[in-house]
Formats: C-alpha cells, structure tokens, sequence
C-alpha cells in the first residue's frame, strides 16, 4: 500500500510544483462506468489531485455505461456552476445536445480519453496516443508469429470495441496499419471472414460479448487444440481478452497453445492472465500521467494561462481540430510487468 500512496503523493506534488498554484474552483468530472476497474481508477486519482490542487470536485459515474445518465449528470454539472467539466463519454456522439448548454455559458470542456464528436464546446482532449496503442498490439503479434520470415499461412481473428467509441478508429487503424499487409500477402488468414472494423465490433467493450463471439467463432470455424489452429487473436482491451480467454480455456486451450493474445489498460485479472501464461500482452496506459495532465490543463483554464498540448492536427471532432495532448503508451508482458506496474506504485505486488 506504501508503494502505491507514495506514487499517487509523487503525482499529487508533480501536479502541485508544474502546474502553477491554481485559482479555486469547483469542477465536474464525468466518468461513463464503475463496472470497469480503469474508470474507477481515473475518477479517483483525478479527483485526488484537483483536491490536493485546491479545487472542489463533483465526480458521478453514469451508471454501468448509461447515456442518459451521463447526459442527466452534465446537465446538473452546468447548472450547479462549475467551471471547468471534464467528460469521458460513454458515447462520444451523443453530448451535442447537453453540451450546447456548457457553450452558452463558457464553461471549458476537457474530453478525457474518448473524443466527444460534433461539439464545439469541447476545448481540449487529453488522451494517450491511440494510434501508437494499436501499433503496438499489431507489432506484438507481428514479432510474437516471426511474420517477416513466417512461409505457411497463420490464423488470426480480430476484436475491437465499438464504433461509437471514437477511439476505436485509431487504436483499429493502428494495429491494421501492421497486420494489414501480411493478411494481405496471405501471412495472415482471417479463417472467419470477419476483416472489417464494423464486423469486430464488440458493444461497450462488453467482455460476455466478446465470449459468446469468439464461443461461436470456435464453433464455426472448428478452432481447437486438436482442430484448426489459432496462432493469434487481436483483441483491444483488457475486457475482450479476458473473454477471449474465458472461451478458449473452455475449449482445451491452455498455457501451452494459447495464441497470441493482446489486451489494453492492464487490468489486474488482465495482468494476472499475463503472469499465468494465458494472455499475451497488454498495453500499459498510466492513467495517473493522465490524470496529471488534466489537471494541469484545469489549473492554466482557471489562472487564464497557456493550456500544454502537444497534438494540434490530429483530433477532429467535426467541429474542427480538438487541441489535444497525447500521453505515451508501452508494452507490458511476463517480462516487464513488475517494473512497470509493481514498482511504480501502479499496483501492490499482492495485488497480482
């Protein structure tokens, strides 16, 4: 526990010496779930350091992944006077509406995240870099198979989240932009036909979703241990392949064939299926630097300073180019995971 408060009271005084003594103010923080450990960890980290920065902060959860609970919250967040709204969208198309009202009244929106689309009360977004996370996963699998010397065809399924997650089409394009080329030399062969980005769609990052797919996957297409085989499954996040994983152990899969693997956010049963040899990697995103960011961007919004970003052509919401910073994503495996996540205080060992 000492390690992990002591990297959280690190954060707290990083915040507190480079971001400036900020004005106080009260701020609202939208977060879309509790029922995802990653949300719960941002709200709460946040919410720490906008205190320790000397703000008053009013946190809500939507529910398990409830629009019109989001919805409701920010309408209430307007009203009640904050200065300054930070969202992670459960839908980043569906706050157009709500968020006339932050327009109307200046209030600073910060997207956290999930790019909220088709607003233009949206002021800055503060993300990880998202297409380098899809790269990632693509070259792990790319290394993992050896595909620059591979000679037979390798078989590869794909899942990512849903297409209402703006997100979704850079951490998509980014992992394509590798594996592409070698489904498209036949290295690669998608055995279930499901290649496009709507077709691997999973709703919410829904970990049962993605289990009953990849269920009827292997029953479909007869993979198995002892049937036809899987080298690799491209999964996003830490949810779909724990879902992954739950149906393939079902079906004879064990640490010594399992395919390839890949995950985000480093969720702990994510990690722990990393340790045991089930999941293969995930992408590490150290949602406290996000944290930190945004509130060093809350803390220059209130003083009327100039707001660091570090994107200003990437991240378009149709309204126009969002001005962003993008925090670094890293590879997590059985080899590095301690250092990464065990000793930075991200996670107590026994926890693991």
């Amino acid at each position: 526990m000492k390690l992990k408060m002591s990297a959280l009271c690190a954060a707290l005084v990083a915040v507190t010496c480079f971001a400036g003594v900020a004005e106080a103010a009260k701020i609202g923080v939208s977060m879309p779930t509790q029922s995802l450990q990653r949300w719960n960890q941002d709200g709460s980290n946040m919410k720490a350091m906008l205190e320790q920065a000397g703000h008053t902060v009013d946190l809500q959860y939507a529910g398990d992944n409830d629009i019109p609970t989001q919805v409701n919250q920010i309408e209430n967040m307007i009203a009640a006077g904050n200065e300054v709204i930070v969202i992670a969208s459960i839908d980043g198309s569906a706050l157009t509406e709500v968020l006339k009202g932050a327009k109307e009244k200046n209030i600073p929106v910060i997207a956290y995240d999930r790019l909220i689309m088709n607003s233009d009360a949206v002021s800055y977004y503060a993300t990880f870099d998202n297409t380098k996370v899809g790269k990632i996963q693509g070259q792990y699998i790319a290394d993992a198979l050896d595909l620059e010397n591979q000679k037979e065809p390798l078989n590869i399924e794909l899942f990512t989240g849903p297409t209402d997650d703006n997100n979704v089409n850079f951490f998509w394009g980014g992992a394509m932009s590798v594996l592409q080329p070698y489904i498209d030399s036949g290295k690669l062969v998608v055995k279930s036909g499901q290649t496009t980005k709507e077709q691997c769609a999973t709703l919410n990052w829904n970990l049962e979703e993605a289990q009953k797919r990849m269920e009827n996957l292997i029953s479909s297409v007869s993979y198995g241990p002892e049937d036809t085989p899987l080298a690799a499954v491209l999964t996003q996040n830490d949810a779909l392949a724990n879902g992954v994983t739950n149906a393939l152990l079902a079906t004879g899969y064990d640490q010594t064939n399992m395919p390839v693997i890949t995950g985000q956010d480093c969720d702990k049963p994510a990690v722990k299926n990393i340790v045991r040899g089930y999941q293969s990697m995930s992408v590490f995103k150290d949602t406290r630097t996000l944290a930190q960011q945004v509130v060093k961007m809350v803390n220059a919004i209130v003083n009327g300073e100039k707001v660091e970003v570090n994107d200003t052509t990437t991240y378009d919401n149709g309204t126009g180019i969002i001005p962003s910073y993008l925090c670094e994503p890293v590879a997590a495996t059985k080899d590095n995971y301690k250092s990464l996540l065990i000793d930075s205080g991200y996670y107590k060992a026994d926890e693991i």
